[in-house]
């Protein structure tokens, strides 16, 4: 579903005080986008229509078993009691809640990035404005003197990005001002995100990610005592079977039996691949010109909670079907060569085409990781990925 048959979102906020206590419900209001976890349109919403500074918290229902538009229930904070319509709801506790669902959760993040910018000199220059909340990422916008801070929140299995932008500082990725137990307060990157990137700034992007992961290469423990996933061949290929068993009965006959038949032979595709001479490393694991930004000429890799050890080149898939079809030639070929460059006599031509089904196979992994590591409520975003994914993979191998 492309975004303009997307239908519109609708939002509802049932507000509780910091205690917990409910207050009621408050009626439907337009946000200016259908996505779900974006939540400053809601919140702009409900201050323009009641007057009501909310924070929201969490999904509480949603209209569309699928993200996204429709209508959608929100949990929402409030600092004061405020008139709402009663609701005849309950709110469960769950084992899964993210600290930033929970009343007073927000609260505390902002606590600490106030310390983290007082350490530096900094002081806030107008109120904080939540941007995003959902189950992979709380983040807020933070104004302070001359600039703007990002507070980012996320939960255990993406704890690692702020050790890892620790390590990459003063490389192409952003500029840390603190972390901690899965809150990172991050600098503002000047310039535009290039989601509609130029040929040249395509070949820029797989130039920098292509130069960090050569620099990583053979040390990929101490990647993995950072706590990145590993997605190295044996790890990854007792995954893959794991997926595909916990997904079967969403799968077509046909499919099953191509899955199966891939399974069988992953030991040899992975030789077939380690025999083509790139050594596993650092794989960002969500790359594409949308998690790029850059300010003229100047160009910074972002997002790194999806990063894990493995194959450079699982980052290609994902990079070559979110851009133009005419740059995938160029782009893919450019690739090739910077691998060939840094490894003389590795075949990085024959390791694309191998690891293609291993590369989709590895986001339905990622996805299922998602939906053992969250609540039920918010298992709606990610609820059918693990089938798509792992259709894709057998579309790739059957075709």
């Amino acid at each position: 579903m492309t975004s303009s048959e997307i239908p519109p979102r609708t939002a509802r906020l049932v507000l509780v005080m910091p205690d917990g206590r409910v207050l009621g419900i408050l009626p439907p209001v337009a946000a200016a986008t259908p996505w779900w976890q974006e939540v400053e349109p809601v919140v702009q919403a409900v201050r323009d229509r009641f007057g009501i500074d909310a924070t929201i918290l969490r999904l509480l229902e949603t209209e569309r078993d699928r993200p996204h538009g429709g209508a959608v229930t929100y949990l929402a904070e409030v600092a004061q009691p405020a008139p709402a319509e009663p609701w005849a709801g309950t709110l469960d506790e769950q084992p899964l809640r993210l600290p930033y669902a929970r009343p007073g959760g927000p609260a505390a993040d902002l606590a600490w990035a106030r310390r983290m910018l007082d350490r530096r000199g900094l002081r806030p220059a107008a109120p904080p404005v939540q941007v995003r909340s959902w189950n992979l990422s709380s983040i807020w916008r933070i104004p302070v003197e001359g600039q703007v801070a990002w507070l980012k929140v996320v939960p255990p299995f993406f704890a690692h990005e702020g050790r890892l932008l620790e390590r990459l500082a003063g490389g192409p990725v952003p500029r840390l001002l603190g972390h901690e137990d899965g809150r990172l307060l991050l600098a503002e990157i000047p310039g535009d995100d290039l989601y509609e990137a130029g040929p040249a700034q395509l070949l820029g992007m797989v130039a920098l990610l292509t130069g960090l992961q050569r620099s990583w290469q053979g040390r990929f423990e101490e990647l993995l005592a950072l706590g990145l996933p590993d997605w190295r061949a044996p790890a990854l290929e007792a995954a893959i079977a794991a997926v595909v068993e916990r997904t079967a009965n969403e799968l077509a006959a046909t499919e099953r039996a191509i899955l199966a038949r891939f399974l069988s032979g992953l030991p040899r595709r992975f030789a077939d691949i380690a025999a083509c001479g790139l050594d596993d490393t650092l794989v960002h694991g969500d790359f594409h010109p949308g998690n790029c930004r850059s300010e003229g000429s100047t160009i910074t890799l972002l997002d790194w909670g999806d990063s894990g050890v493995g194959h450079p080149l699982l980052d290609q898939p994902a990079f070559l079907t979110r851009i133009a079809a005419a740059a995938v030639g160029p782009v893919r070929t450019h690739w090739h060569e910077r691998w060939r460059a840094a490894v003389p006599g590795s075949d990085p031509d024959r390791a694309a085409m191998l690891l293609a089904p291993i590369a989709a196979a590895r986001q339905a992994v990622i996805y299922r990781r998602f939906l053992d590591s969250i609540e039920p409520a918010e298992r709606v975003y990610h609820r059918t990925d693990p089938a798509e994914w792992l259709g894709r993979t057998a579309a790739i191998l059957g075709g």
